[in-house]
């Protein structure tokens, strides 16, 4: 099992999936939260659009309770023998809660922010399933992301990251933090 299991939050479009990507070329693993109720919809045989990954994560909240993806997350971190994981799209307090309860090592959480406006823009490059496609989803999405509790959970953070320059800034940024924590987790 890991020494550190990094949480990684962020409203949608702020750049967690760069953060992953960065994650994954330093040989750090990333579990994310959106694949597992992604690959649950489509378990179901569902389009995996923005509105059924979210009526998908209702529901599985409404039966296992707020810190369900957090379960079904767990089962796949176990599997995972390395110093430090990433896991990719903590939403509510109680999945911190829940990993910090049943992970026999240390929780960290690191958020990353970005405006709205940037962070719609982002998602309408993007372009994914998912994704909203006007600004009205991309408000009734960021409200269901809040009503979770994704906004505790940035509030609460170890480290904060603000996205609203060039990637190249950003990523050198993320670069030099992950690998102070390689540094201080995997020596």
């Amino acid at each position: 099992m890991a020494k550190l299991v990094i949480l990684l939050a962020g409203m949608p479009g702020a750049g967690k999936s760069v953060v992953s990507s960065l994650a994954k070329d330093m040989g750090i693993p990333v579990v994310s939260m959106g694949d597992i109720v992604r690959e649950e919809t489509e378990r179901r045989g569902l389009e995996p659009s923005m509105a059924n990954m979210l009526r998908v994560a209702d529901e599985l909240r409404r039966v296992y309770g707020p810190h369900a993806i957090a379960l079904l997350t767990l089962k796949k971190l176990r599997d995972i023998s390395t110093c430090i994981i990433i896991v990719d799209g903590v939403r509510s307090i109680e999945e911190v809660e829940y990993f910090k309860q049943n992970l026999d090592c240390e929780v960290m959480i690191l958020a990353i922010h970005a405006s709205p406006r940037t962070r719609f823009e982002r998602l309408i490059k993007r372009g994914r399933p998912d994704d909203p496609k006007s600004w009205d989803e991309f408000r009734k999405r960021d409200m269901k992301e809040l009503a979770w509790g994704l906004g505790n959970v940035i509030a609460l953070a170890d480290i904060m990251v603000v996205n609203e320059g060039k990637l190249e800034e950003f990523i050198s940024t993320v670069r030099n933090i992950l690998r102070q924590v390689l540094r201080q987790w995997c020596t």
